[in-house]
């Protein structure tokens, strides 16, 4: 079989030996197609961000690396601006078939938690190739505030893949006019692109700017922080924002996107030439995203956006990131949205799920 692997597939491959974990599986930690990955009760502080390299290990280059140690066990701070290395609970040993791919959560990307996966040999962040057997780490960077961290919580998630199953622009095409990817006119070229909303139907709230003085977040408190204490709001009433060299935004896609059961997708940053700034941390779809299937009505996409070099004036629909859409192997038993915890099914410009709504 070729393509993404769905939720069933992962549980068999836990059971099977492939996928490791140190503790039993927590609730919810397995995704329609994805399985969350679990801190360990460690963190190393480091002194600067690094890969493995081919034929070497984490933990043999860590010993350059290293300043000192954070012990986890009753929680611990992770400090903005610091560089940390924490081993995760879940240890691989893929078949020969099956490679793997990482990315933040949502709620990490949205608070400009810079999180990737490393691996012994690896020479890419977030890559996995397929047959590998060996421990995964998680370096995290908090970029825009400090944050309170325990053993088991979950800031990464991991894909699994079988062969290549990245559709074409003209297999994207038919999907679209069949199950109507995007609500609007679909513009594809590399995957589906999308665009920035500035010009809002009501109000003039386009997005939030990380504020730079801030106090700490308990990543395991939901609806527990008020906004306005760590962040500001964006307002536009001219379809355009200018974005500041090193500042931090949330903002929404203009397109409510839809994912089918049958595929996944992955948000990837568009064209530099753009524009110079990222426009995700986090980037998995699940199946049933946005779709009728799971009680969907479309999904915006969130931009987790930092400008680089020079200010940079944004303007409403302009194209700024693009999806990549990919079979999967089989159905996923369940569906993002549909009888599992999804806090993001159905939402427009929406901040991570620590802080209270409006």
């Amino acid at each position: 079989m070729t393509g993404v692997l769905a939720s069933q597939q992962i549980i068999a491959m836990c059971e099977t030996g492939e996928i490791i974990p140190q503790a039993p599986l927590a609730p919810t930690q397995v995704q329609p197609a994805s399985l969350d990955l679990r801190l360990g009760s460690v963190a190393y502080r480091i002194r600067a961000s690094f890969l493995a390299g081919k034929g070497r290990k984490v933990a043999d280059r860590l010993q350059a690396f290293e300043m000192h140690r954070v012990d986890l066990s009753n929680g611990a701070v992770l400090e903005k601006g610091c560089v940390y290395l924490v081993p995760l609970q879940e240890t691989l040993a893929l078949p020969a078939h099956v490679q793997a791919v990482a990315n933040a959560k949502s709620s990490t990307g949205r608070l400009d938690l810079l999180t990737r996966v490393i691996t012994d040999g690896g020479v890419e962040f977030d890559r996995i190739p397929a047959g590998y057997h060996g421990p995964l780490y998680a370096e995290i960077c908090p970029r825009s505030f400090s944050v309170l961290v325990r053993p088991g919580m979950r800031l990464n998630q991991i894909r699994f893949r079988q062969g290549q199953a990245v559709l074409s622009d003209a297999d994207l095409r038919a999907l679209h006019s069949s199950d109507r990817l995007v609500n609007g006119d679909a513009l594809i070229q590399d995957g589906l692109g999308f665009s920035v909303d500035l010009n809002p139907g009501t109000g003039s709230l386009v997005g939030y700017r990380a504020k730079p003085h801030t106090g700490v977040i308990d990543l395991d408190r939901i609806g527990a922080y008020a906004p306005r204490d760590f962040w500001e709001e964006v307002h536009s009433t001219d379809g355009q924002i200018i974005l500041d060299p090193g500042a931090f935004y949330i903002l929404v896609s203009r397109e409510a996107v839809h994912i089918p059961p049958a595929y996944a997708a992955e948000m990837a940053p568009y064209l530099a030439m753009v524009g110079e700034f990222r426009v995700h941390y986090a980037g998995f779809f699940d199946p049933g995203f946005g779709h009728d299937a799971a009680g969907g009505a479309g999904s915006r996409g969130v931009l987790e956006v930092r400008c680089h070099e020079a200010p940079f004036v944004l303007e409403h629909g302009q194209v700024v990131g693009r999806l990549v859409y990919e079979r999967m192997a089989e159905l996923p038993q369940q569906l993002y949205g549909s009888g599992i915890a999804s806090n993001y099914q159905g939402q427009g410009l929406k901040l991570s799920k620590h802080f209270k709504a409006d």
